[in-house]
């Protein structure tokens, strides 16, 4: 059996954990299993969004609206822009797929900052593009430029709030780089995480209206964080016209499900359950900060609903992952982006004590 050669050098994305693995390795009862490693919403989904997948379960076996227009609507509404200028997509990541399809080629390039969301070079490399990184996992204008005049890239990704760090770029920065790069690379805004920050800082809000001026910038957002859809796998993206256009075309037919479809239409018209989530999550992120200050650990300023703890060189962040797995304590290990660290997502305030105990424990 042949495969495309392409494969050869791309590793398969590591996802969190499930609840489900912890209990067959450990057998750890799956009520005592606390999960904080998919940045998921601890409180779960709304109670609009409950009602929306109970009375639409009936239509399981039909094929959603593949317009997608009372959800188009929703959307264009929610950021004043118009319907043609968004495209749907299995989580925000399909976007990605499409996006890397359409605009690359085996002669092409794309660059990153040094630690972000690992799907970009997955289906970068998929296309047969090469990668090119930046010094640091903060999108520094600097850096960008000189990469991006050395290698003049088809695609740029700026991830703000950047997963999986957890800091921010500001509005004014993002900017600078956009309008820095010609028209004929195209600027991927990364917006996955952006409720938390706009709520944290007004200078890191970056909305898709901001951008829509540029023809060679796509926003990306999701369902999956914020609206607590991360079963339902729902997101977006938001760009000029003829490009949205184009996108479609690698746009396989009815690509979310009718479920998922009714709890994003749901979801989308709910602003006090988001509200709600990022009130408890900004409650609670800052236990995570006095912790850190009173144990003497380093940790990233976070405009997201994680937190990533910087260890040092006596801790190690695989050996402290692993004994807290053993524990029903489920967090996300960061050596495979190189980096001695722990991405842990901001639970319930009794997740969090769970998560404390053992950790403190382990730790020691």
């Amino acid at each position: 059996m042949r495969y495309n050669k392409v494969l050869e050098d791309i590793k398969i994305y590591e996802a969190g954990k499930p609840i489900e693995l912890v209990v067959r390795e450990f057998g750890i009862d799956a009520k005592d299993v606390v999960k904080l490693a998919s940045n998921e919403n601890p409180i779960g989904t709304s109670p609009a969004v409950e009602k929306a997948i109970i009375s639409n379960a009936n239509k399981a076996h039909l094929y959603p609206d593949d317009s997608m227009f009372e959800l188009k609507d929703a959307l264009a509404s929610r950021f004043e822009v118009k319907e043609e200028n968004i495209i749907i997509g299995a989580g925000s990541d399909q976007v990605l797929e499409f996006i890397s399809r359409a605009v690359l080629h085996d002669k092409a390039s794309v660059l990153m900052s040094a630690v972000t969301f690992a799907m970009y070079e997955i289906y970068a490399k998929q296309m047969g593009a090469k990668i090119y990184r930046t010094a640091s996992y903060e999108h520094k204008f600097d850096e960008f430029m000189e990469a991006y005049r050395m290698y003049k890239p088809e695609i740029i990704y700026l991830c703000t709030p950047n997963n999986p760090t957890g800091d921010a770029t500001s509005k004014e920065a993002v900017l600078e780089i956009i309008t820095a790069v010609d028209k004929d690379t195209l600027v991927v805004v990364d917006g996955a995480y952006m409720e938390y920050a706009s709520a944290k800082d007004a200078k890191y809000a970056i909305t898709p209206n901001d951008l829509l001026g540029f023809e060679n910038v796509i926003y990306l957002g999701t369902f999956s964080k914020a609206y607590g859809l991360g079963g339902m796998r729902v997101g977006y993206g938001i760009g000029q016209q003829e490009f949205i256009s184009e996108l479609y075309k690698m746009r396989p037919p009815f690509n979310i499900s009718t479920l998922s479809l009714a709890a994003a239409i749901a979801a989308c018209k709910d602003d006090d359950f988001v509200a709600e989530s990022i009130a408890l999550h900004q409650e609670e992120i800052q236990r995570y900060e006095t912790f850190a200050k009173e144990n003497g650990f380093s940790y990233i300023d976070s405009y997201t609903n994680f937190i990533t703890y910087l260890l040092e060189d006596n801790m190690d962040s695989t050996k402290i992952a692993d004994a807290l797995l053993k524990r029903g304590v489920i967090i996300r290990n960061l050596a495979s982006y190189g980096m001695n660290a722990l991405r842990i997502t901001i639970g319930t305030k009794a997740q969090n004590d769970v998560f404390f105990k053992h950790f403190s424990e382990v730790i020691v």
